[in-house]
């Protein structure tokens, strides 16, 4: 099918569903209004009732201002999938443990209305959301499904619903009301609005996309062959909802009052009588927060034990540190919240070094491996002094793991980061250098090699003479301004850029003669200066030699046309590095990467590439954070590295892998290794942020099964 009537598919898809939400939303207000009205005469509890009369009463006042703002949050969220057609929708954003605690009571309760609303429409329209997932994603342009790249899901109308009920003024309890009385409604609605959507692709030849099966992860780690085909990327089978487990017990709210320290007052557990010392204010139950607790750190270290990124052994060893972690959230109940406390700290540092190991045969896992055995083992030895424990292993562990490092290698990566704030020094100074050229009236006429070369090595070549210039050496400190190396590399541009035009340099040949051995020597000069790789630019000095030879042999009796003025933008120049510095930094080439992609069959973070590409369209938004870890396919083989600096301008970035070698490129390099699958994030956050993550998902699920 041509790609074209796929979008024209998709977009017509999208005006058809915008055209009856107009309709049914107005229906749907009425159904809600009629069910009201119909339990107002039903309830008994007189409490209930005038709960019910207002409720009913405020959505006759706002009826149509609230399904004026429904529409239209839903109609700009088909905009944004229609200036985006082809890539995949941004998923809705999912709750994060960190921003829980940031809530206010009223956030939190927006929250579990919505989880709550769209636990009832997904399970009513699931099946026919499904049907209608893979003609969109066909429509699309994917072959294969991705229920997440439909703006129209479940997911997006319920974000809609909530965003108008934002603004309309009514009390908290009277929108909850209208949300659960109103469910069940807006899924039927929902329902039969994805049937006739359905049916309109079809209508128009668009086919399903097909489902790929999902195999169970035995491992997510690279081999020496190349990846293995345990996952199958990001192609999905029928939708699930992966939990930690089915207890009820740690809703949103329950977990957002542990980690804000507000309980409702109530008596105080029988089993732990108060104690002025005690870490929970009297007015909670004692009992309760322990046993939310207990049940954040059973699910976040069920959470570690399944994370497929660390190797299974040290998944073992790291669930042999809960019974200690349990013991110590009876004193301490909101430990795991705090990033500085020393429990928290040590599970992160273990965990993260634990990113680093492939393999069991990697240099060093043995003795990290040993080291977090020790660290279990004090863990378990019996007595009072627990809680004291966890610094002096942290220490430890940081002792042992700065020791681990060779002095060399302390220096290499010194010297790395030296190289590379140099490097992007010169680089972003010879962008200037490159628009200051480039604003010359000369410019556009010459042809596009002189140009190239102008925009690339000339540029780099004066950028470096300049920052010599404002720290000059002894010997040139007696230049003058206009002798110096800067000036002269400047001052040739108006014979260079004269001489390469044909026309002009015809018919002016004493000047020619005059100017040619100057150019090129300073050229050369220029170039040697920067030890740029004279087989880069042979084919400039080729091409420069022969107009200039052909302009001197050009019968004065004839007149070369005159170049017009290119409107063609010459590519950005790319950065670059002397091979000096390419070797004390261990840069990475992007232009010679091989496009052939590596890692066709799986991906370790479901992260899309289009939301990596749209975080990094803003120049001073970072590519990837410090401490991410990556697999980067380099030489045949998947090599384990983290991110652990990047240049003040984010143009350059340093990897250093479990064995201290370390790595550099660019951030167009890294950008380039995304898109051309040879580079995946393997974490770009912690493993314990990760596991709470899960945590709080929990938690939203429980509240949405209430």
């Amino acid at each position: 099918m041509e790609p074209s009537h796929s979008s024209q598919a998709f977009e017509a898809c999208l005006t058809e569903a915008l055209a009856q939400m107009r309709e049914w939303v107005p229906r749907w207000l009425s159904t809600l209004h009629e069910t009201l009205h119909q339990r107002e005469g039903v309830v008994v509890l007189l409490t209930e009732k005038q709960a019910i009369v207002k409720a009913r009463l405020q959505l006759e006042r706002y009826r149509e201002l609230m399904a004026a703002r429904f529409i239209e949050a839903f109609a700009a969220s088909l905009q944004d999938a229609q200036r985006t057609v082809g890539l995949p929708a941004r998923e809705f954003r999912s709750m994060r443990f960190d921003e829980l605690e940031l809530m206010g009571d009223e956030q939190v309760q927006e929250t579990v209305e919505f989880a709550q609303v769209q636990q009832v429409i997904k399970m009513a329209a699931d099946e026919t959301l499904v049907v209608l997932n893979a003609r969109m994603s066909r429509a699309q342009g994917l072959d294969r499904v991705r229920s997440e790249a439909n703006p129209l899901r479940t997911e997006m109308v319920a974000a809609a619903l909530m965003q108008a009920l934002n603004g309309v003024p009514v009390e908290a309890a009277v929108r909850s009301r209208w949300l659960k009385t109103g469910a069940v409604a807006l899924a039927d609605e929902l329902n039969s609005m994805y049937i006739r959507l359905s049916e309109l692709l079809d209508s128009m030849g668009i086919v399903p996309a097909g489902y790929n099966v999902i195999q169970s992860l035995q491992t997510r780690f690279p081999s020496g062959a190349g990846w293995g085909s345990a996952a199958s990327g990001r192609a999905e089978s029928a939708p699930h909802a992966p939990t930690l487990g089915n207890n009820a017990l740690l809703t949103l709210d329950h977990l957002h009052q542990l980690l804000v320290g507000h309980q409702e007052p109530g008596s105080h557990d029988p089993t732990h009588p108060a104690d002025p010392a005690d870490p929970v204010p009297p007015s909670m139950s004692n009992g309760m927060v322990r046993t939310l607790a207990a049940e954040v750190v059973t699910l976040m270290m069920r959470s570690i034990a399944e994370d497929s990124r660390l190797l299974a052994p040290l998944r073992k060893m790291l669930a042999g540190m809960e019974p200690a972690l349990l013991h110590l959230a009876r004193s301490d109940p909101r430990f795991f919240a705090d990033r500085n406390n020393p429990a928290r700290r040590l599970l992160d540092t273990v965990t993260e070094r634990s990113l680093a190991f492939t393999s069991e045969q990697n240099p060093g896992y043995a003795a990290f491996a040993s080291e977090v055995q020790g660290i279990v083992r004090a863990l378990h030895a019996p007595g009072p002094d627990l809680p004291a424990r966890f610094p002096a292993l942290l220490e430890a562990l940081s002792r042992s793991q700065s020791e681990a490092i060779e002095p060399a290698q302390v220096q290499a990566r010194g010297l790395a980061v030296q190289t590379l704030v140099r490097v992007e020094q010169r680089n972003l100074l010879a962008e200037r250098v490159v628009a200051e050229i480039a604003s010359r009236n000369d410019f556009a006429r010459a042809p596009s090699f002189v140009r190239r070369f102008l925009s690339g090595p000339w540029s780099q070549v004066v950028a470096q003479a300049r920052i010599n210039a404002a720290a000059p050496s002894a010997s040139q400190t007696r230049l003058s301004p206009t002798d110096s190396p800067a000036s002269r590399y400047m001052d040739i541009l108006p014979d260079l850029l004269w001489s390469s035009q044909l026309a002009l340099a015809s018919r002016n040949r004493p000047r020619l003669i005059k100017a040619i051995p100057n150019v090129l020597r300073t050229l050369r000069e220029g170039l040697e200066s920067i030890d740029y790789p004279s087989e880069q630019t042979e084919s400039f000095f080729q091409a420069l030699m022969d107009v200039h030879m052909a302009a001197y042999k050009t019968p004065r009796n004839e007149t070369p046309p005159e170049a017009q003025p290119s409107r063609q933008f010459d590519a950005e120049p790319e950065p670059w590095m002397q091979p000096m510095e390419a070797r004390n930094s261990g840069f990475i080439d992007d232009l010679v990467m091989d496009p052939k992609p590596a890692f066709a069959d799986t991906q370790l973070l479901p992260r899309d590439w289009a939301d990596i590409k749209a975080e990094m369209a803003n120049p001073h938004a970072q590519a990837l954070p410090v401490g991410t870890w990556v697999d980067v396919w380099q030489d045949g083989q998947a090599l384990r590295c983290q991110i652990t600096w990047a240049s003040p301008h984010g143009t350059m970035f340093l990897f250093t892998g479990a064995d201290g070698r370390s790595l550099s490129m660019t951030r167009r390099g890294l950008e380039r290794l995304l898109e051309q699958d040879r580079l995946r994030v393997v974490a770009d956050h912690g493993v314990v942020d990760t596991a709470l993550d899960a945590v709080a998902r929990q938690a939203w699920i429980n509240s949405a099964k209430q």
